[in-house]
């Protein structure tokens, strides 16, 4: 049985039920708690280091889909968790230009059991790719700490807009979930969620208005690149239930790039014109 945490419904986002739920949830065959933090698109946060804490005590693994913070962010095998995922095609490759992923982990026993599948089934990166990961790798913390400040700068101006209704980004005092995200990570990432003032036709006369950043589904270039998760990414998940978690017809996401602040502020006070 696998358990996944979702915080949309406020699972282990820091609030006093959060055992309670998951001891409802728990079976006997339960060997894993799977978690992304923060969540695409909306940005929500789980407390990894709680989770682990009631994870251990069940003695099931804690896996974590650590893609938007990336090692330089979010460190989950210190809190406690088992396995660590990435997307190596987002931020660690960090120039769309390769497709990759990731397992980290910790002890000997679990290790050894995830290299032996891996040598049995021949999962490895091609040579070419693994000499672009390596290069990205070079200058990962650097990126990361542009992609937070352009991000933290870019949600600041957002807020102010009025063509925009809400931002979601964890490095903001209105975000929810602000102190926890204060917690686990130093900087707050490069991903940002916006409401744009109007419905679907608004949102998307908006996304064609842009000039600078691209629409796209990919994210964690340099680049800044901007998707509408109900018509591309999760445009798969019934409206009822997208609307319920928040993935309105007018949520954009936002992964910001390296670009020039004033550029990206130029580009997306035009849009919203």
């Amino acid at each position: 049985s696998l358990i996944v945490l979702d915080p949309h419904e406020g699972h282990f986002s820091g609030k006093e039920n959060d055992e309670a739920f998951l001891e409802s949830t728990f079976k006997e065959n339960t060997k894993m708690l799977w978690i992304e933090s923060p969540t695409n698109p909306m940005l929500k946060l789980i407390d990894i280091e709680a989770l682990a804490n009631f994870a251990q005590k069940k003695n099931v693994l804690v896996v974590v889909d650590n893609t938007f913070a990336t090692p330089i962010l979010q460190k989950p095998l210190t809190l406690g968790a088992d396995l660590v995922l990435h997307s190596l095609s987002k931020y660690v490759g960090g120039h769309s230009d390769t497709v990759a992923g990731a397992v980290v982990g910790k002890g000997e026993g679990l290790m050894e059991r995830l290299f032996f599948n891996q040598n049995s089934l021949g999962q490895i990166c091609p040579p070419f790719d693994s000499w672009l990961l390596m290069r990205s790798l070079k200058t990962l913390e650097i990126r990361m700490k542009a992609h937070c400040e352009n991000a933290q700068s870019l949600a600041l101006w957002l807020e102010k807009q009025d063509g925009v209704e809400r931002v979601f980004y964890p490095g903001l005092e209105s975000h929810s979930q602000h102190e926890l995200a204060k917690k686990q990570m130093p900087l707050f990432g490069g991903m940002l969620s916006f409401y744009v003032r109007g419905g679907l036709e608004e949102t998307s006369q908006f996304t064609k208005k842009l000039k600078l950043i691209t629409l796209a589904e990919s994210l964690g270039g340099v680049e800044s690149l901007v998707n509408h998760p109900a018509l591309m990414t999760h445009a798969s998940i019934p409206p009822e239930i997208r609307q319920e978690i928040g993935i309105h017809d007018n949520l954009l996401r936002l992964s910001v790039g390296i670009e020039d602040i004033e550029d990206l502020k130029d580009d997306l006070a035009q849009a919203l014109t």
